[in-house]
């Protein structure tokens, strides 16, 4: 552990952080003054372009290779974070999979994988991460707005998952309510990303603002949520999507 780095930094680790709103938020937190540890499963060249991106401007960040499907590979993500930067005062857990199919048609291996990625790995990122928490800290989950109504045919496994985080996150508050560590939920509608650049037009046709989100602005409320102006919000889902379930 390097104290030259620690001292005075404020520190976060984003579960799922290479890429999309996951390496939107790693960018926000780093310009919000944190050191920022995030994990990868894929692509370890969006990983390693992130790191010397955010490097190039003098932002302190890790990034760690850990799959949210695996429970040990979660512990030692968050020993790894710790190591490098130190107690967290944030945690985001972004990692998720969208894997879709009518409910006559969705695989059991797809079931099984998006319930063990979108609701055991947010619980136990959560839980691996806690002990290490500072007291006073946050912890922000990136849900979707799916959770309250999606309008697509074959999204319920992933709704009913997202749904899960939506409740998890209220139970997870009063847990961690008397060390003042907050825990709350944002849930995004569409925005561009890699999954959904080939439905962007659709998708904005779809929106009563007619575009989509860009990831700049979920990490704007990822910043909002880490930082000391929401420090009375706790067990809270935000939605921002532009009206879409209005």
């Amino acid at each position: 552990m390097t104290d030259e780095i620690i001292k005075g930094t404020k520190t976060a680790l984003v579960f799922g952080g290479s890429r999309g709103i996951g390496a939107a938020a790693v960018k926000r937190l780093v310009e919000d003054g944190f050191a920022v540890a995030f994990t990868y499963v894929s692509r370890p060249d969006r990983a390693v372009a992130l790191v010397q991106e955010i490097e190039t401007t003098g932002g302190k960040v890790r990034a760690i290779h850990a799959d949210s499907a695996d429970p040990q590979a979660i512990r030692d993500a968050v020993a790894k974070a710790v190591d490098a930067f130190g107690p967290l005062d944030a945690v985001v857990v972004n990692a998720g999979i969208l894997r879709l199919g009518t409910v006559d048609a969705v695989s059991l291996e797809d079931l099984e994988m998006m319930l063990t990625v979108n609701v055991r790995g947010v619980f136990l990122s959560i839980q691996a991460a806690v002990p290490h928490i500072r007291d006073g800290g946050r912890v922000i989950t990136i849900g979707s707005n799916v959770a309250i109504r999606t309008g697509f045919a074959g999204s319920s496994v992933y709704q009913f998952t997202k749904g899960a985080v939506a409740a998890m996150v209220k139970g997870i508050a009063l847990d961690l309510a008397p060390r003042r560590i907050t825990v709350n939920n944002i849930q995004p509608g569409p925005t561009e990303t890699d999954i959904t650049s080939d439905m962007l037009d659709m998708l904005s046709e779809r929106s009563p603002l007619k575009r989509v989100a860009d990831t700049s602005e979920i990490a704007g409320v990822v910043s909002y949520l880490a930082g000391p102006e929401s420090s009375y919000m706790t067990g809270a889902s935000l939605t921002i999507d532009g009206g879409y379930t209005l």
